[in-house]
């Protein structure tokens, strides 16, 4: 009698969690979040100033010690998630954000102010990697395609929607909580975000996971700190010493980083930015085009935000309300996206510079015309053109950026693009904002407005020329 052997069964693997609808809804609020509150306080600076008694460089500390914080931690994030779960980072990052919140609401002084604004950006760049971590390791093709669409609409969106809740907010003084609802708005969203979040976001890591890349992780951050902190606190300051310092260490510093992530890379160990991600043409390129775009796009919020309430004398709602026709033009172009470059591929992305390109010199001819009656009428057919430009640039080079990093680099690709952006917000802020405000005692408002404007349109037009060395199709 023979005895009959059965080969084990052969597990089949397990196929990645599925994002839902609902699921996919509550990552994009998490996205919404941190770029309404990195917009948000533009229109309220006066009024911040005015309640605490903050001084010029304590206000751009409000703004800078959030960006800067945000930059700096952004690629860990997205390691840590690849490490621990990206659910449990998500989880853990929403939480902070809402705590940081209210402790930015109820801060006494501008100093508490500023630190909580540092926590919150801490804060952020733990949850906001997940985000792209999570559609990219959950999703694909039609999938795929379509939320990526739909987080580059709502990180667009959300930059203009901020500086238009932030005007709204402030003017409305609810409950006499005057500029700190603009914080406080946040704790009600990030506790129903919670409860979505544990319900419909699934958990995703990466299936092998490297250790946290310590020395990587020091010098990213000390690279983006002696860039970042002279260039943010430079004019305000007074160009002291140790800006210049700081300017000249960073070379080196960056070099530095480079060197070390190159020799973890051939090792065969994953560094926090592998060297080897930027053999994919596409986010290489799309990385190299995103730079002068969000610098532009940061700028010229911040410059109109000063030059409406300062110079043209309007009250934080007319000068948030001001943008309503981009915020409308970016919501329904964007819509289109999709079936836009599937059909063009992303010669759509060199069209929208063209577009961005009329509506800022536009806006460039209303404020030389119509100063310093430049109100909604008159910003209205820039806005709107600038506006659909940009709805056809930043969510399909979103999407370019991500198309080719594998599942497994979800993290890290997220966190690299996402430092890319968050670092050039900065860094629009800090040379159209120093430009703008350097200008304005010698030339006067107006011209110092125009100029810049100018400038910024020099940018749009170098997007242009790069968007033509884009891959042609989008996988």
């Amino acid at each position: 009698m023979t005895e009959t052997v059965t080969a084990p069964a052969v597990r089949a693997p397990e196929a990645p969690p599925a994002l839902g609808g609902p699921g996919l809804f509550t990552v994009l609020l998490a996205a919404a979040l941190p770029l309404v509150d990195f917009f948000i306080v533009n229109v309220a600076l006066p009024t911040i100033g005015a309640d605490l008694g903050a001084g010029e460089a304590v206000l751009e500390l409000v703004v800078a010690g959030y960006g800067v914080a945000y930059a700096v931690l952004l690629v860990l994030g997205g390691r840590l998630g690849d490490l621990f779960g990206r659910r449990r980072l998500f989880l853990g990052g929403m939480a902070a954000f809402g705590l940081t919140s209210l402790a930015c609401g109820l801060a006494p002084g501008a100093w508490s102010l500023v630190a909580a604004r540092v926590a919150q950006g801490a804060s952020a760049a733990a949850m906001l990697p997940q985000v792209l971590a999570t559609i990219q390791a959950t999703t694909t093709g039609g999938r795929r395609a379509r939320a990526m669409s739909l987080y580059g609409a709502t990180a667009g969106l959300s930059m203009v929607a901020g500086q238009i809740l932030g005007g709204l907010l402030v003017a409305a003084d609810l409950a006499g909580t005057g500029w700190r609802a603009i914080f406080l708005v946040n704790v009600p969203v990030v506790l129903a975000g919670l409860v979505l979040a544990v319900r419909f976001v699934p958990e995703t890591r990466s299936r092998h996971p490297e250790p946290v890349d310590g020395p990587g992780t020091v010098l990213l951050a000390a690279s983006l700190l002696t860039l970042l902190a002279p260039l943010t606190e430079g004019r305000a300051a007074g160009w002291p010493l140790w800006t210049w310092l700081s300017l000249a260490a960073f070379p080196f510093v960056a070099a530095a980083f480079h060197a070390v992530e190159r020799r973890l890379d051939r090792q065969g160990r994953t560094p926090l930015v592998p060297p080897s991600l930027f053999a994919l043409a596409s986010l290489r390129r799309g990385l190299v085009l995103m730079l002068p775009f969000s610098m532009g796009f940061s700028g010229f919020m911040f410059v109109i935000a000063l030059a409406l309430q300062r110079g043209a004398g309007l009250g934080p709602v007319p000068a948030g309300l001001a943008l309503a026709p981009m915020a409308v033009a970016f919501l329904f172009v964007s819509l289109a996206g999709p079936r836009l470059i599937a059909r063009f591929g992303t010669r759509v992305v060199t069209a929208g510079a063209v577009l961005q390109g009329v509506g800022v010199l536009l806006i460039a001819l209303a404020a030389w015309r119509d100063w310093p009656h430049l109100g909604f009428g008159a910003l209205l057919p820039g806005a709107a053109v600038a506006g659909a430009g940009q709805a056809l640039q930043l969510p399909n080079l979103l999407r370019i950026v991500m198309s080719e990093i594998p599942p497994a680099r979800a993290g890290v690709g997220s966190g690299v693009m996402v430092t890319t952006q968050q670092s050039a917000f900065a860094l629009g802020v800090a040379t159209l904002g120093t430009l703008f405000l350097t200008l304005v005692p010698h030339h006067g408002m107006r011209d110092a407005l125009v100029i810049t404007l100018l400038v910024q349109l020099a940018g749009v037009v170098l997007t242009g020329l790069l968007s033509l060395r884009l891959p042609r199709t989008v996988g």
